[in-house]
Formats: structure tokens, sequence, C-alpha cells
């Protein structure tokens, strides 16, 4: 392609990044899968141990959550072809939006089609002109992303540090604001201080929005999320989250005051401008909730496989953070090695989500490991002896 003076093209072809990875063997993205997403699955001929996979719950391929995203398909066919405010809203929509706002003990749901599309609704919508907006610097891509589209004057205070978020509440004090943050920090594993934040929020006076992506079907005893987990569930303004991880599917919702969220159904531009959930995703997170209702105690068999692992791998000298959740990350502080440790374990049958810059710190290069409720004892104990002999062989233990 003849490139032009100031061609905004220009930046795609200076890209040299990919191929330099991928020529040195070590590009760890967009493998593809096949078969079901499970606790331990084939991909690329060979079987693998899947440590890399959001299914908290193990739901993705559960027989009553497959028939009932076919019964959905049988009923309303595989699309809405338009969006909830028009043409696409299904009365099973309704009946999905009623069940998660009695789940979560809230006056009302509304659903979007993505999780990303969630928080760029629904903080575009609530921050306006003069309104600041308080984000933890390791806030999730949608959250930075949907406090960009807003109006609002966007402040970061350090990673869950409450006295810089202190230092600026009383710095701004004459303007509304809102703090939102990660439940669950998705990387990293480690949990917001969120009975410190509904303090902090009500001493302010200003609005708390928990994004509990990885903490909805993961946290608290119930799996209402992180603020279930610290005892402060009621206590919190808006609560977002995402289908895509303990619901096995696509999709996303927010939950609060009914007049909060009718102002925001009313007037998202990714609810309004966007089409809506298919049926069969619809049916695939009702039967997820049923499953969830019917046995809470899939959340804390995930817990048991990832407190399992992260003990193992600190006992062997990885440095596994601080993390609370169903995911452990091994901090390796390096990118190439962190793509060599990951192209060994994958060679070895353990599959691992490596991370490195930008999206965490340079030097914060990490894998990220995270576990399911279907992962066995015995499967944990076998990708642990794989990430200590590759660990040794490569000279990080």
């Amino acid at each position: 392609m003849n490139l032009t003076p100031n061609d905004v093209f220009q930046k795609c072809y200076d890209y040299e990044r990919l191929e330099q990875v991928q020529k040195a063997g070590l590009y760890p993205y967009f493998v593809p899968l096949s078969g079901h997403v499970g606790a331990e699955m084939e991909i690329e001929g060979h079987s693998i141990i899947m440590l890399g996979s959001n299914n908290y719950l193990g739901l993705t391929d559960h027989p009553k959550v497959m028939e009932k995203a076919k019964e959905a398909i049988d009923k309303y066919g595989t699309g809405c072809t338009g969006s909830r405010f028009l043409n696409g809203t299904l009365d099973l929509h309704i009946e999905l939006e009623n069940r998660l706002a009695g789940f979560l003990d809230k006056e009302m749901v509304i659903t979007f089609s993505t999780g990303f599309q969630s928080n760029m609704g629904v903080i575009s919508t609530i921050a306006g002109r003069n309104d600041i907006i308080y984000l933890d610097r390791l806030d999730h891509a949608s959250i930075i992303d949907g406090s960009r589209m807003s109006y609002g004057r966007v402040l970061k205070y350090r990673h869950n540090d409450l006295e810089h978020l202190r230092y600026m509440l009383e710095n701004n004090r004459q303007h509304p604001g809102v703090i939102v943050t990660d439940g669950v920090f998705s990387m990293e594993g480690d949990l917001a201080d969120v009975p410190g934040l509904v303090e902090i929020s009500r001493e302010f006076g200003v609005r708390l929005i928990i994004d509990d992506a990885h903490g909805v079907g993961a946290m608290g005893p119930r799996g209402r999320g992180t603020a279930e987990h610290f005892g402060c569930h009621d206590e919190i303004d808006l609560l977002i989250g995402t289908f895509s991880k303990s619901f096995a599917c696509v999709g996303g919702f927010a939950a609060g005051p009914a007049r909060v969220m009718e102002y925001i159904k009313h007037t998202a531009r990714t609810m309004i401008f966007s089409a809506s959930l298919p049926p069969a995703a619809v049916g695939t997170v009702i039967a997820a909730l049923d499953v969830l209702e019917q046995e809470p105690e899939l959340v804390s068999r995930c817990h048991k496989a990832a407190e399992r692992s992260r003990q193992g791998l600190a006992s062997m000298g990885f440095n596994v953070g601080n993390s609370e959740a169903p995911i452990v990350p091994i901090i390796v502080g390096d990118e190439v090695q962190t793509l060599m440790f990951y192209r060994m374990l994958y060679q070895h049958g353990v599959f691992t989500n490596p991370v490195v810059s930008p999206a965490v710190a340079s030097g914060g290069e990490m894998l990220r490991t995270s576990y399911m409720s279907t992962h066995t004892d015995e499967m944990i104990d076998r990708a642990l002896d794989v990430f200590e002999k590759c660990g040794k062989s490569l000279g990080m233990i």
C-alpha cells in the first residue's frame, strides 16, 4: 500500500512488536480453542489444564445451562435485530432483570449487551459537567473509557490508597462526585477496600459504584460479590457486573435504585444504540443464576482450588501478590521471561494468561491464573508440578 505524508495508517505499518514476538516463537494471544471450555480440555491436539479462564463456577458446559440456551433459540430464534429501546426487548430480558434484582436485593436491574458497555453506559450517563469521577489507578479499561466518554473530570488515586483519595475529595468538596472502582481487580486478584470506600463516600457525600465483573458469582457467601464478602452489600450505590465470567455467557448489568436505573435505561447511549442480548445468551444467564442459587457451594469450591494453588505456588517461592479472589497472579517482572514461562507451561500442558505492558506497568509483568469450581485437587497438583519444573528450568525459583 502506498502511504501518503501524514497518513493515519502509518502507525500500523510502523508497529513491529507483533512481528518481533512472533519471530521469537513467544506469541501467546488469540489461541484457538476447540470444544467446551472446561477445567481440562483439548487445545491444538493435546490435553491441557485450563488455568486461564474466567469460568469461575464451571457452568459453560453445564447441562442445564446449555439446555436453557437451546430452549431460548427454539422459542425466540437467534437474535432480536434491534436495541432494547425500540424493538429488541423480549419478555425473557425482563424475566432476567427481575430475577437478578431479586438475587442481588436491588430495586432494579438493567442489562447491556456486554460488560464493557455496562460501564461505558452507566459512567458516561451518571457523570456530567462539573462532576468529578474518582478512579483507582488499576481500574479496568471499561471504567477508564466510560469516564472518558462522560463530560466529568477524572482524578485517579493510587491503588487502594484511601488517604490519597481523601486528599482529592477534600480539595474538591464543592463538586458532585462519584467513586468508581473494581471490586476484584482482574489481573492481581486483590480486592478493593469496599468498607473503607463506603465510609469515605458517605463522609464526603459522593456516590460509590462498584464494578464487580470478577466478584458477582465468585465472591460472598451467596455469590453476590465483593461487597457481600465484606458485609456491606446494601451500602453501595450502584453495582455493575458482567455475564462473561461466572454466568458463562456474554452481556452485563447495572443494579441500583429504580429512579437511577430508569434514567440510565432511557439515556445511556450503549443501551439505546446497541442491539440487545440474543435469546440464547439471556436463557444461559437465567439458567446459570438458577444453578448458583441452588448450589451456592460452587463459590467456595472455586476458592478452594485457588487457595490450593496459591499456597503451593507461594511455597515454591513464586510471588503471588495479595490475591484473595479465585485469581492468582505469578508476578515475574520481565516481559521476555513472562512470555518464555507462558510458552513452557503451555508446552507442558498448563494454560495461563501472560500479562505484559501496557496491561500492567513495566516491571509488573505476570502470568495470571484463575480457577473454577470444577478444578479437582488432582488437577491443581499436576499443574503445580509443571509450575515447579518450568520455574526451576528458567531459574525463577
